[in-house]
């Protein structure tokens, strides 16, 4: 066992005003299994750089062991699987790693393949098995669930919770929760470690949230009457010095020594008051400032003149003489969330798009309402670019509405002035998912788009579908996601 010390850690990008990190300091032990959460742009996968020595940055980051990025990057994906791996690690033990393999469920034959040809899970597997077999050395897995289908996160997970030693990016809850005993989050203010899971994070998180918005509310109230009693203190203290220089109404004079010290004490009242004001201000200001919060939406779906918006009835899609699913029957109805669930492969993606219109090879019987408008959202963003203010207007979307979402998963008003191509993967993510929940449809089609996407903002679009409530097809891999969101579940 040894420790990570990070110890007065400040970064910026160049050209940047804004630090990314500002004189954080916290250490890790080389044992933790370590959760890696925060909100997307808030440095997570900045962190692992930094620990890579990839740039320069003031205060100090001391560690014993040496630090393994996944996933690791292949130069030639044509070369064989067992060639890739030399390349990862030239001083592997072959038995040691057939029983990683085993353990990941990943059969001999994938290593004399190109590893171009396995799938994206296979992949992610050989890479996890070979890396965990350099000594000394510790984990920096960034973001492995992407594009793994349920089956194939659980086995990942599994192994993970075999293993110590690794920092991991996920947002994926059960996978989280399954499989790491420490959780790192960076909140908007600091970066905090605790014991646990993340269901454990979130729980003790939602307690600090619940007590800080209470203390605030107390804390409000204790200002405005103590605002109050002030003035009320001050206004008695001018009126009694005032009389100083008068007679009673009975005609005998003032004494002037009692008046005096009657308005001294009522002074001193007011500047009593007048402090614990300043006190109570002063503690309001240190809370609420890692609360996650936004605004909240009101959106509507356009409805259709028909309870039923579309039917697939033993339907099997071809791709030439391959085919991409067969017998697949469902039906869509208004105000039903569907997730097409099924292994990569198994021609989920196939689907949404011949609901979507896409020109698709078909046997059985498709039907779709006419004049049904759906709103898709795909897996791919390489083509956003431009700033969101012409990217609403080219869109045709209420710019306002669609702002105010991003808003909501936390887009700093910064980002609206920045081309969309400088984003990170999750706020692009993101854009595409504003952009639809913004679109006057019957229909939402939506194929995985939680890739990339924060834990927070997750359960906020579950949230703002369970309010909003629209007629949706997904697929989607995150388990709890699909459990909270889904009326029902569509298995290929």
């Amino acid at each position: 066992m040894s420790v990570i010390q990070v110890t007065n850690l400040t970064f910026a990008y160049e050209g940047s005003y804004d630090n990314i990190f500002d004189d954080v300091s916290f250490q890790i032990d080389t044992d933790w299994r370590l959760g890696f959460t925060g909100r997307n742009g808030r440095g997570k996968t900045t962190f692992l750089n930094l620990l890579l020595g990839k740039y320069e940055y003031s205060g100090s980051i001391s560690a014993t062991v040496q630090f393994e990025y996944f996933p690791f990057q292949v130069e030639n994906k044509e070369n064989n699987t067992i060639d890739v791996i030399g390349d990862m690690h030239p001083d592997y033990v072959h038995w040691e790693l057939m029983r990683e393999l085993s353990l990941l469920r990943v059969s001999e034959d994938v290593l004399y393949r190109p590893f171009a040809s396995l799938s994206n899970g296979e992949q992610t597997k050989v890479m996890l098995a070979a890396l965990f077999l350099k000594e000394n050395s510790f984990l920096l897995i960034d973001e492995p669930t992407n594009h793994l289908d349920m089956h194939a996160r659980k086995i990942v997970s599994d192994y993970l919770k075999t293993k110590n030693g690794f920092i991991l990016v996920s947002h994926d809850r059960s996978f989280l929760d399954n499989c790491v005993d420490h959780i790192l989050s960076i909140n908007k203010t600091n970066i905090e470690i605790q014991q646990g899971n993340f269901s454990d994070w979130w729980e003790n998180k939602q307690r600090q949230d619940s007590y800080e918005l209470a203390e605030n509310d107390k804390l409000k109230k204790d200002i405005s009457r103590l605002s109050e009693a002030a003035k009320r203190t001050s206004h008695w203290s001018h009126e009694v010095e005032k009389t100083k220089n008068g007679t009673r109404n009975s005609g005998s004079k003032v004494d002037k020594g009692y008046v005096g010290h009657k308005a001294a004490k009522m002074m001193k009242r007011s500047k009593s008051i007048e402090q614990r004001q300043h006190s109570a201000i002063e503690e309001k200001s240190k809370l609420l400032k890692n609360i996650e919060s936004a605004e909240n939406l009101k959106i509507t779906q356009l409805t259709y003149h028909k309870s039923r918006l579309a039917e697939l009835d033993h339907v099997s899609i071809y791709y030439g003489d391959k085919t991409a699913c067969r017998d697949v029957s469902f039906t869509i109805d208004q105000g039903e969330r569907i997730a097409l669930a099924g292994q990569n492969g198994s021609g989920k993606s196939s689907v949404l798009k011949l609901m979507c219109g896409e020109a698709l090879n078909y046997t059985g019987t498709f039907r779709i309402g006419s004049q049904l408008k759906i709103s898709y959202v795909s897996q791919d963003t390489s083509h956003l670019h431009g700033n969101l203010t012409d990217y609403a207007r080219i869109s045709g979307i209420d710019e306002s509405l669609f702002k105010s979402i991003l808003r909501k998963l936390d887009f700093a008003r910064v980002q609206f002035e920045k081309d969309i191509s400088s984003f990170s993967g999750g706020q692009k993510k993101k854009v595409l998912i504003a952009k639809s929940l913004c679109e006057q449809v019957h229909l939402h089609i939506w194929d995985e788009p939680l890739n990339f996407i924060d834990v927070i903002s997750r359960m906020q679009i579950e949230e703002l579908l369970l309010d909003y409530s629209p007629t949706i097809l997904f697929v989607e891999h995150d388990k709890e996601f699909c459990e909270n969101v889904a009326t029902k579940t569509v298995e290929l």
